[in-house]
Order: structure tokens, then sequence, then C-alpha cells
């Protein structure tokens, strides 16, 4: 496939990705919203021309985006940053994070108009993919218009290679038209070069989410927090925490929780949704089970009958990290991927997932060869798991203390890519 061809089935599924657009507003209405930037369409700051450009898709490239665009904001201060997202969250978590001090937009569909629109109004100097968002038309306008662009927190698990390899005459171009490929592990990079990368592209830095920065704000709340719903001394109750999860995997994790109850009845559930839009969604299914809930959105304490909070906020979940006993990582029961291990590891929080975590594949990895986490194929696994490590202390410190460990052992990923970064910016 050419980038002609792709462009033309893109002008052709226009209506379908509005329409789309219009059906996940129903549940979550910032969808509905903003549509003119999707087509390239938006007035930009007069004065945003030859800064640089962080496009993230979602919440978690915006999380691991964070730390590196505050370290760009110090070491290039006369730089205006514009910072893209696809998803109202992602926008949502730009907001929080740099209010006006970035100009933020959406990123439009790829097609060669909007995509002009976009180069022609903001004209950065570099462009920072946050992990593997390649589209043909971003790319090659990037080099129309002078812009280098680095692929950066890069992965690629064999399934999309194999993907890609599919229309190779468009991924060779793209690999082309990219500048510097940053990848997560060798193996990353291998892929990328058999797609039709040169090897001068492409480095190697390890990733960036080992280098989160935990906040003592952050500590200090969640401590105050896990007092206030957890009780102290001899009434402490426990808390499990279950994040980021995915259609199909509540009703898995609600049936674990039951026999979780069976054996140890005043555990608290803690259960995080990974998008809003399903947020009601998840509270019927609790409902549904039988079991007392609330929604940390009425901002009130959980009681002795309370089973279940729903967490139907944005940006807290590292502060539920904090007060949890034991984590559970979502989107790994089903198979979508799984989510960030380190948000909680580096708490000292025992990790469990399931065994779907191809997004992060070399992390997992890495946490099962230093036994720091747990991986539980199935509901009665993972309520044997989470009921083992909650009634042994020094099971869940152990594991705990490991994978804090490996997040300190392996982190520099930040540093490398911000060096990166500012060989791009220099030449």
């Amino acid at each position: 496939m050419s980038r002609i061809l792709f462009s033309a089935v893109i002008y052709l599924l226009l209506p379908l990705l509005f329409l789309r657009l219009w059906l996940k507003g129903r549940q979550s209405p910032d969808y509905r919203k903003r549509w003119t930037e999707r087509l390239g369409f938006f007035n930009a700051p007069a004065n945003i021309e030859n800064g640089i450009c962080f496009h993230c898709v979602s919440v978690g490239e915006t999380l691991a985006a964070i730390p590196l665009i505050k370290n760009t904001f110090e070491q290039f201060p006369e730089l205006n940053i514009t910072v893209t997202t696809t998803t109202p969250t992602g926008s949502e978590r730009v907001k929080a994070a740099f209010g006006d001090s970035v100009f933020h937009v959406y990123l439009p569909f790829d097609t060669p108009g909007a995509i002009k629109r976009f180069f022609a109004k903001v004209k950065p100097q570099l462009l920072v993919i946050i992990e593997t968002e390649l589209w043909p038309n971003l790319l090659h306008y990037a080099r129309q218009y002078d812009c280098k662009t680095i692929l950066a927190n890069a992965r690629l698990s064999q399934k999309s290679a194999d993907g890609y390899r599919k229309i190779t005459r468009l991924s060779r171009k793209m690999m082309k038209d990219v500048d510097l490929i940053a990848a997560h592990h060798q193996q990353d990079g291998e892929r990328f070069i058999q797609l039709g990368l040169e090897q001068h592209k492409l480095t190697v830095t390890g990733s960036i989410k080992f280098d989160m920065n935990i906040d003592a704000d952050l500590i200090e709340k969640s401590q105050a927090l896990k007092a206030l719903w957890a009780g102290e001394g001899a009434a402490n109750r426990p808390i499990w925490v279950v994040g980021s999860t995915h259609q199909g995997e509540d009703e898995l994790i609600l049936q674990a929780f039951k026999q979780i109850l069976t054996t140890i009845p005043n555990t608290l559930l803690v259960l995080v949704p990974r998008h809003p839009e399903r947020f009601e969604q998840v509270a019927k299914l609790v409902e549904t089970a039988k079991l007392s809930i609330i929604k940390r959105s009425d901002n009130i304490a959980p009681t002795d009958a309370t089973q279940v909070v729903l967490g139907d906020t944005m940006g807290e979940l590292m502060l539920f990290w904090g007060i949890s006993d034991v984590a559970f990582v979502g989107g790994s029961l089903v198979e979508r991927g799984g989510h960030n291990p380190l948000e909680p590891a580096a708490l000292s929080v025992p990790v469990l997932s399931g065994p779907h975590v191809f997004n992060f594949k070399a992390i997992y990895a890495l946490l099962e060869q230093q036994k720091a986490v747990i991986i539980t194929p199935d509901p009665q696994t993972l309520a044997n798991s989470v009921i083992h490590l909650l009634q042994d202390k020094g099971a869940r410190e152990t594991l705990g203390n490991n994978g804090f460990v490996v997040v300190e052992e392996n982190r520099g990923a930040l540093a490398r890519l911000q060096s990166e970064i500012s060989k791009l910016l220099v030449k």
C-alpha cells in the first residue's frame, strides 16, 4: 500500500471516524467536542512556531511524557511546547499537568489536508512521538515542513511488526521519514530495523516509565487516605486496588473478590476502570453482584459495610496505588495487553497481573526474572494469590521490595532520551 492509497482510504473512512466519536460521546460527552481540531482547524498562539511538539495518544503516554516535557522546559526555556493527544482523557491530563504553559490541541486525523494545516499553524522544529504512533502523513509532512521526528520510548511487539510487514511499502516509507527511534529494548529496535529502519537511526534508551517521580505530597496524601479508608491499629482493614480494567475484566475481578471475602471478609476493593465512559457500567456490575459500593466522586469515606469503592475520578490512580496492600494491574485478564506495572512497584506495593501483558512484555519479563510480580491466569488463582499476600506480611513486603528494586535499578532512560532530543535540536 502506498501513502496515497492510505490517504484515500482515510478520507473514505472519515464519516465512520466521526460516527465513532459521536457514539463514544454517549458515555463520555467530551468526545463530541472540538471536532474541528480533528481536521486541523484551530487557532494557534502567534509565537508557537519553531518549538517542540510532543504527541501523546492518551492517558498512559501523557503520564509517561510528563517528566520528559518538564525536563525539556528546563533545558530549553526559550522554546514553546505543543502537546497533542487523541483522547479527551489524555487532554485532561495535559491540562492538569501543565495548564496554559503548553499549547494543547488534538492531533488531526491522518489525512494530507488536516496534517498540512496542523504543521502550517504549529510549525515545530521537532516532533516527539511517545511510544508507537506511526502515521504515514504525519511523518511525511513533518519532513516536508522541515520538522525532525523522534519516536520516543518506542516499543513494537512481534504481532504489530507482523502487521506492518503486510504493508511493506508504507512501512518502509515511514521508516525513511523518521529521524530517530529511541526504543525500549534491543528486540523492539530489531523489529524496526526489519521494517526498513536504517541502523544509524536506532538507539536503545530503555523505558522512561522507570523514571517516574514519586512526589512527597503524593505519599502524604496516600497515607492520610489510607488511614481514613482502612482505619488504624487492630481495626485496619486490607485494601486491594485493581486499576485500569477493561470491558469483560471487571466481572472476573468481582468473581475473584467474592472468593476473597469468604476468607478475609473485611477486605476493601478499590476498582478503577480504565475509561471514564465505563464508570456507570461498572457500578451496575458491582450492584448486580450484590456488593455494597460507594463512588470516589461522592467524596465520602467507606464505612465498615462498604465493600467496593469505584474509582470514578481522573488522575488519582497513583494515589490509589499508594493506599493498596496488594495491587492488580488491569487490561491483562482480557487480551488488551496490560498496563504499566511500574507505578505500584515504584511505591513498593506487591504487583499482580493477568497473563495478557504483550504491551509491556520486556518490563514484565524483567519483573518476573526478579520475582517482582505474580501472574494470575484466572479468577481462582488471582483470589488465592491475593488471600496469600494479605495474610502474609512478609510475602507482601518481599514482593513489593523486589518491585521497588527493579524500578530503581533501571532508571536512566529519561536522561538518555533527553540527550537524543538535545542533539536533534542543536543540529
